[in-house]
């Protein structure tokens, strides 16, 4: 864990150095909520059905934005490698990437969430839901993503690629996080939705560490 706190503290310093890091995909996210109703009807009541998806595709693909320079830094300036040469846990430091990503993608967005709910007329109910769903989706999107970026980290232009191998793996947690955030504006439970999420997120916490310091290693090894 002390390999997972270091790689954590260094990303977040260079991340500080670099507001473009967060406040990109940040910004993405608003514009995609705020565009929204402007191209659709901005009647109240068929904005508020749609909310919760709209809120969720957005942060969707505002973590797709902001997944290619993931390990793209450290494959230029020769810090993976010298990484892979020292025998440390390539698990703590897969682990330890998609942390700093959640903190400066998934966690804004998350705290962001309630001020796009007003502006496309959420019910009140769904609110918690919505935070909820983003607090533990989110992460799930940072873990699966780090596969994706580890396995594109050498390719020069690899931010198609990545989005088509990580995509599909996106849409279960879409699916289930829209669903709980629906269910809760019309007053039915969404416990299930939310249990599912957080199953998600206990295997990708699990497993793809292990599988992003294995496409690391692959990567190269070549």
């Amino acid at each position: 864990m002390s390999l997972v706190r270091a790689t954590v503290r260094r990303d977040l310093l260079l991340a500080a150095r670099n507001p473009g890091e967060w406040a990109n995909p940040l910004m993405f996210f608003l514009m995609v909520a705020a565009l929204f109703p402007m191209a659709v009807d901005p009647n109240p009541e068929f904005l508020a059905k749609i909310a919760g998806g709209v809120i969720w595709v957005a942060a969707l693909l505002a973590t797709l934005l902001s997944l290619d320079s993931l390990y793209r830094a450290d494959v230029e300036d020769g810090s993976l490698e010298q990484w892979l040469a020292s025998g440390e846990s390539l698990y703590a430091m897969s682990l330890g990437k998609a942390l700093v990503h959640w903190c400066i993608s998934g966690l804004p967005l998350t705290l962001m969430s309630p001020l796009l709910g007003v502006m496309l007329h959420l019910p009140e109910e769904a609110y918690f839901a919505l935070f909820i769903s983003l607090a533990v989706g989110t992460p799930v999107l940072s873990l699966l993503g780090a596969v994706g970026a580890a396995l594109t980290a050498s390719l020069r232009s690899g931010g198609l690629l990545l989005t088509l191998l990580i995509l599909p793996l996106y849409v279960p947690v879409l699916i289930f996080a829209a669903s709980a955030v629906y269910h809760a504006g019309i007053g039915m439970a969404y416990n299930g939705q939310v249990a599912m999420l957080g199953a998600m997120l206990a295997l990708a916490l699990a497993l793809t560490p292990f599988a992003a310091g294995a496409a690391l290693k692959l990567n190269l090894s070549r």
